[in-house]
């Protein structure tokens, strides 16, 4: 911190003090956790018996202020004996192997790590023995150091101030002026097809707008607004159905106009085209409403009959006009709230699914409300319309069924389907899939995790996070017995059920089983990440269930890197051509995977096991697929409280080949990714140039965006 936070951060902690601290001027241990907001933990206790020097069992004002002006003014010398002080649990000078397990195991609570009794040994053994070096067996202050001292990185960081781990609500340092993204020319390089083909519509809207206005300049002001506002709704509501043209906007994506138009960007631009929809409606209708107002002045017809009857027969059907326009309002301003993020990240997909179901009745209304919807609706109605019974058709071509499930931690379900024999797709592409038994008429998008070179099942990664993705997990997780219900015909239905899924399940083991449950499947689509293999180098970040597609890309990457690999037919030294095909012309990936758990790796750990193995050579010119795991919820090696494990997990790391949380050859990282200190690595590496893709939370991806403008790197974003 700088001497100016370093003074309000110390007028804050003697706020804090003064708040709880008693008459006598003093805190006691639960307080000291209170006032500082220190978590309850091995760790809180350790800094309270540190800070209380007098051995009194609670702190004074001065004792504290003391304390704290050591660790953030102190010297590296002593800063690093505090933390020598918190590992000598007994106060003897020295550490034994039972101390440096008690901290460790502490450490391991701290960072959310669970590992097996025998693993903690080993980590104990493993930072022991390498810090021991006499081998005395115990660890003195200078062993300490001297070990901190081979880890460079973390004496790099070792910044053991209370800014570390007693941070004030509130406090955060001061950031100058920067230039807003949105005006910096990187922003305009990388999103240059976006801004242009916005520019387009916008001038499409006005051009609209203004035609239509003067064409009706005889009718006053509101009747002119009413009419241009009108025609933008023509286009509008016939253009965002183009935009969900899935299966034209996938062949689009092989063709040259994924270079011209920003189709990979197609749901952003349908969400904006639905916001213009409801400004255009909301206007139109406030117009024809003044407008109104000023005939019932000037005519036998009420205002009331101008805006709920048919008697002014305005309109081209039977007068219907002002009836269908309010309907249509109501429904459009329904379909815009009911699609909006808050509903359909909060566990209420089903409410965003059947409110968007009701763009039939709005066409079909338009249709009435307007006499010349129709002509900017008939063809691409058409093409929507033959979709739709394509989509039908392929779905529902031969029996497919869901052959095995796995069910993962964190409430992931792994579904195995009979692949289709003339089922073909791209990796990351994606697939709607109805299953009846869960519900009958819904479907719902996931993305394919398994390699089109896999010939006989697709896989479908799914996590729990709403109605529809509940019921699917708890359908595969009730056990073989059923509870005994009072209610007669239910307990019989229930039964009924049962013995159906008897005959359709086997189970392998508590979470894995064999089963033949029907399914529809309709795709597949196309996404962004097509962009892959045209790339030379390209960064595949997942956060959580983000890993999905990648999982398929992976997987496909490696199954064409297997086939430019070479053998020497001599010895078993085997090499990688660095070779440019048509298919392929990547040349080097790097695949970051962010968790916010232990758990959550295990959902396609023994895939990246496999890939790491595939590659077990080193190449001459580096590693084509460089692995990057990071756990959030794990402590960060500057932090005080996990400078002790995470050495000990580097150290055991080294000696195993394998790391102790995943089991991969790649060392799990703790804390987030330093997204400025990633893209400069993979900006000096030079293998060409760098597409980032990214699947996770939309948070994430602002900042992702931000650094990739920043480096002049493309990024694109999962949507779909």
């Amino acid at each position: 911190m700088s001497l100016d936070e370093d003074a309000r951060w110390l007028e804050w902690v003697t706020k804090q003090f003064e708040s709880i601290a008693g008459e006598d001027k003093e805190i006691d241990l639960e307080e000291f956790k209170t006032a500082l907001k220190v978590k309850e933990s091995f760790f809180a206790e350790r800094f309270f018996a540190l800070f209380d020097s007098d051995g009194s069992k609670t702190i004074s004002l001065d004792e504290l202020l003391e304390a704290l002006d050591l660790l953030i003014h102190g010297s590296e010398t002593d800063k690093l004996r505090f933390l020598f002080q918190v590992y000598d649990v007994d106060g003897s000078g020295s550490i034994d192997p039972d101390e440096l397990r008690t901290v460790l195991k502490s450490c391991l609570r701290e960072s959310a790590i669970s590992l097996p009794e025998e693993k903690l040994d080993d980590l104990t053994l493993a930072l022991f023995e390498s810090a021991d070096k006499d081998n005395s067996g115990s660890i003195t202050f200078e062993e300490l150091k001297a070990e901190l001292e081979n880890f460079p990185e973390v004496m790099e960081n070792l910044t053991i101030s209370a800014a570390n781990w007693l941070k004030p609500p509130g406090l955060e340092q001061k950031k100058g002026r920067h230039t807003p993204r949105y005006l910096t020319p990187a922003y305009w390089h990388n999103n240059s097809r976006k801004l242009l083909f916005l520019c387009a519509y916008t001038c499409l809207n006005l051009l609209l707008f203004i035609t239509a206005m003067l064409k009706n300049a005889e009718g006053g002001f509101w009747y002119m607004v009413a009419k241009g506002c009108g025609q933008c709704l023509n286009f509008n509501c016939t253009f965002v159905m183009v935009l969900m043209l899935r299966r034209c906007l996938t062949w689009l994506r092989a063709t040259w106009v994924v270079r011209v138009l920003p189709l990979d960007q197609n749901i952003l631009l349908h969400q904006m085209v639905g916001y213009a929809i409801v400004t255009f409606s909301t206007v139109h209708t406030t117009a024809h409403f003044m407008n109104f107002v000023h005939l019932s002045q000037n005519s036998s017809y009420s205002l009331w009959e101008h805006l709920f009857t048919t008697r002014p027969g305005i309109g081209w059907v039977q007068g219907s006009a002002s009836l269908t326009g309010m309907v249509l309002q109501i429904m459009i301003c329904l379909m815009v709230v009911c699609s909006s993020t808050f509903v359909r990240r909060s566990g209420h997909f089903e409410v965003f699914y059947w409110s968007h179901l009701s763009y039939v009745w709005v066409w079909a209304l338009l249709v009435v409300h307007c006499a010349n919807f129709w002509k900017w609706f008939v063809v691409p109605g058409v093409i929507f319309l033959l979709e739709k019974l394509v989509g039908v058709a392929v779905s529902h071509m031969g029996g497919l069924y869901i052959v095995e499930v796995n069910l993962l931690p964190s409430k992931v379900t792994h579904l195995v389907i009979k692949r289709p024999q003339f089922f073909h797709f791209k990796p990351g592409d994606y697939v709607y899939i109805n299953i009846p038994d869960i519900a009958k008429y819904e479907w719902h998008p996931f993305t394919i995790s398994s390699a089109p070179e896999q010939p006989d099942t697709l896989w479908l990664h799914i996590r729990s996070m709403g109605q529809w993705t509940n019921r699917l997990y708890e359908y595969f997780r009730q056990p073989d017995s059923q509870v005994v219900s009072t209610k007669r015909l239910s307990a019989s239905l229930k039964d009924r059920r049962h013995q159906r899924r008897a005959q359709t399940t086997a189970k392998l083991s508590e979470n894995h089983r064999f089963c033949n449950v029907k399914c529809f499947v309709d795709g597949p689509y196309g996404t962004p990440t097509r962009q892959i293999f045209a790339s030379e180098h390209a960064v595949l970040i997942g956060a959580g269930i983000g890993i999905t597609p990648f999982a398929s890309i992976l997987q496909s990457i490696m199954y064409h890197y297997r086939m430019r690999k070479q053998n020497c037919p001599n010895c078993s030294y085997s090499w990688c051509e660095n070779i440019k095909d048509s298919e392929m012309k990547l040349r080097k990936v790097d695949f970051i995977w962010i968790n916010r758990d232990q758990k959550s790796f295990e959902w396609f750990v023994s895939l990246l096991t496999k890939l790491e193995m595939d590659q077990a050579d080193e190449e001459p010119e580096g590693r084509f697929l460089e692995m990057h795991m990071y756990m959030t919820s794990a402590l960060s090696k500057n932090d005080m409280k996990a400078i002790g494990l995470q050495m000990a997990l580097d150290l055991l790391a080294k000696k195993e080949k394998r790391d102790s949380i995943t089991g991969l050859r790649t060392r799990t990282q703790p804390g987030r990714p330093e997204w400025g200190k990633v893209f400069q690595k993979v900006a000096e590496e030079k293998k060409g140039k760098v597409h980032v893709f990214y699947c996770g939370a939309p948070a994430l991806a602002k900042l992702i965006k931000a650094q990739c403008e920043h480096f002049g790197f493309n990024f694109y974003k999962e949507n779909f």
